[in-house]
């Protein structure tokens, strides 16, 4: 799981073969993101779920901050608040989705994880349709249990239910900070609260491990490829794609994490949990694309 630009602007028509390229940078993104998560499961044994999130947030935190370079100056407290909630809930999705990690498979944690966004997608559509993607995401998290729900860890699907609410946060958080602070300021400023709110958990679960540099190493390179790179990759890709477009690609988080939980953990799903997370991308697709048709229906109002 990662934190994403919040909004993009929809241009006119695009050629094909900047559509495509931006379609393969999202892809691409996800992937990343989900190789980053796989890394992250494999170095839970030496630094635990919430060192993890600590080096990921310190890491990210710094090169943000090298990056963005923000002013701290010419913001109000109400900014600075929105900075603090920001940062705390970065904090709380990625502590909450590495502990619902170490629990669960990656494809079952990240199709639970989504729920969170595509709950904020159903309420937007604000239409009898979405009852319909509603009931097809639920039909799809009844499916994840693949014949039993004793098969599924209940705290690890508690914590990546508490990720899924910190995500639809995440995103009301990320929109307040952005119209606050310009470019990438808010979100350097953001993760370096989570990152020291991060530190006493991951100090104490980490350990000495913190000492060793390939551990350090490692959770660097967790950090590039679970949020540098998936933000670098999708920036360039929502200045081609359309907003709508590029939401329905994310819905396949899911999909693209299942498969790197085979291909990277050896993790095998089940033919339920398949089916469950092919419910539920097909509903996060349905639902925002409910959403976007209200949005083009109903202009907006500024005032």
């Amino acid at each position: 799981m990662s934190a994403r630009p919040a909004s993009a602007r929809a241009g006119g028509a695009r050629p094909f073969g900047a559509t495509g390229s931006a379609v393969a940078l999202v892809v691409a993104g996800l992937a990343c993101q989900e190789i980053g998560a796989s890394i992250a499961v494999l170095l839970f044994p030496d630094v635990g779920p919430l060192g993890m999130v600590m080096l990921r947030l310190v890491s990210s935190a710094i090169i943000l901050l090298v990056v963005a370079r923000p002013s701290l100056r010419g913001h109000g407290r109400s900014s600075w608040l929105a900075v603090a909630r920001f940062g705390l809930v970065l904090a709380a999705m990625n502590g909450l989705f590495y502990l619902a990690l170490e629990r669960l498979p990656l494809g079952v944690t990240v199709t639970i994880e989504v729920l969170g966004p595509l709950a904020l997608s159903i309420i937007a559509a604000r239409a009898a349709s979405s009852w319909v993607w509603a009931g097809l995401a639920l039909l799809g998290v009844v499916a994840l249990a693949g014949g039993g729900w004793d098969r599924l860890d209940l705290l690890g699907v508690l914590c990546a239910l508490g990720a899924a609410a910190a995500w639809a946060f995440y995103i009301l958080s990320s929109a307040r900070v952005g119209a606050a602070f310009p470019k990438l300021d808010g979100l350097a400023l953001a993760m370096t609260v989570g990152a020291v709110a991060s530190l006493p958990f991951g100090i104490a679960d980490a350990g000495v491990a913190l000492l060793r540099p390939e551990i350090l190493g490692l959770g660097a390179a967790v950090a590039l490829l679970s949020s540098t790179l998936p933000y670098a990759f999708e920036l360039v890709a929502l200045r081609k794609l359309p907003a709508s477009a590029f939401a329905i690609l994310m819905s396949l988080a899911p999909a693209i994490a299942a498969l790197a939980g085979f291909v990277l953990l050896g993790q095998h799903l089940s033919w339920g949990e398949l089916i469950g997370i092919a419910l539920v991308v097909g509903a996060s697709i349905g639902a925002v694309r409910a959403a976007g048709r209200r949005a083009v229906a109903e202009p907006s109002v500024s005032g």
